[in-house]
């Protein structure tokens, strides 16, 4: 089989359209054509800083579409069913065994190598092998191989062309809230970073019934966003210091926080804006290294800093949720998305590096 795919073939470069061969899929594995898929801060990350070890490579990580084919022993899934993509993980670890996928213990390889565990790729072209199974997916392809784990089925009615971020970006904010923190109704929430994960989170505050939530971002639009889907309060960090703006909304500070961005910085804001006690939930990232420097006398006075993988999301469960708070009019992330045909894809991945859409959809015909 063939499928047209975007290969990143070397570092900060414009990634070029490629008729590739495509496996059928493997024992546990299935066939997906896409019908939509996202484009995440991780994937611009990786075409900033991709080291020869990992090209050439197809990137993307948010794809939803209709299965094509599935592999021996595939219970759960047929062909035609419609499915959202979300992350990968073995399903058989004791953390996987216990509920907590994010946590993998083969999270790492299975989700960032492009390979499967045994080192093979369903994609190659005719110099050879091309890494096809980034996060399981690869989702900037019109076809891809996907796993019966990460494959979420949802009803055939609903908008898949909308349905992708809700694998990776929407579900990392939303989790973040809902699951990592599960704030309690009427408590106090700050954001940081207002872009399509923290508007997400925000979008979940609500949902949760925070009563004061606020948004710090230094771009005007993006706070009149977030105002439009529920921020009560928002600070441009460029305006004032974001820490004394929250602490004079609050009287108290914060009762939680997100952190979108994993700049230095802005992490420590979102740890000091906390009353005593306070969460703030680091989401964001910056690298495999990434050192921060903080006080830890905020820490030992009752503050807690925790990283959150995915939302600490289990997919079967969290993305239908979503999908359940979306059809009630609760969770419209919609309105985060701006989508482009697969052929502009470099159009694409250009407006979200430089924050021209809030997230960037690509949509195959």
């Amino acid at each position: 089989m063939h499928t047209t795919a975007a290969v990143l073939r070397q570092a900060q470069a414009p990634l070029t359209l490629e008729e590739l061969e495509i496996e059928q899929p493997r024992a546990g594995e299935v066939l997906v054509r896409l019908v939509s898929s996202g484009v995440c801060h991780t994937d611009l990350g990786v075409i900033a800083t991709a080291v020869d070890g990992q090209l050439p490579v197809v990137l993307g990580h948010e794809g939803a579409g209709i299965v094509e084919a599935v592999g021996e022993g595939v219970g759960s899934l047929a062909t035609g069913d419609h499915v959202v993509l979300t992350y990968n993980f073995c399903g058989q670890c004791d953390h996987c065994k216990t509920g907590v996928m994010t946590h993998c213990r083969d999270f790492v390889p299975l989700n960032l190598s492009g390979a499967r565990l045994d080192g093979s790729t369903p994609l190659s072209s005719k110099d050879g092998p091309v890494f096809g199974h980034f996060f399981g997916q690869s989702s900037f392809s019109r076809k891809v191989i996907a796993t019966e784990r990460n494959a979420i089925k949802v009803d055939s009615s609903l908008p898949l062309e909308l349905l992708g971020p809700l694998g990776c970006g929407v579900q990392t904010g939303a989790g973040a809230v809902l699951n990592s923190l599960a704030p309690e109704e009427g408590s106090s929430i700050a954001v940081f970073a207002a872009g399509s994960v923290g508007l997400s989170a925000i979008l979940a505050a609500k949902v949760a019934g925070c009563s004061t939530i606020i948004a710090v971002d230094p771009q005007a639009a993006r706070r009149e966003l977030a105002t439009e889907l529920g921020a009560t309060h928002v600070v441009d960090p460029d305006d004032a210091d974001p820490v004394e703006a929250i602490r004079t909304i609050t009287g108290t500070g914060a009762r939680y926080s997100v952190d979108c961005i994993g700049l230095p910085g802005v992490v420590r804001q979102a740890l000091e804006c906390l009353q005593s006690p306070g969460t703030c939930a680091s989401v964001g990232y910056q690298g495999m290294t990434n050192e921060l420097t903080i006080d830890q006398g905020h820490l030992l006075f009752g503050r807690s800093l925790v990283g959150v993988i995915e939302g600490d999301a289990i997919p079967g469960q969290f993305i239908p949720h979503m999908i359940e708070l979306y059809q009630n009019g609760r969770f419209p992330f919609d309105k985060l998305i701006t989508t482009f045909p697969f052929d502009r894809i470099n159009e694409a991945i250009d407006a979200a590096h430089h924050g021209k859409v809030v997230k960037a959809v690509l949509t195959f015909d």
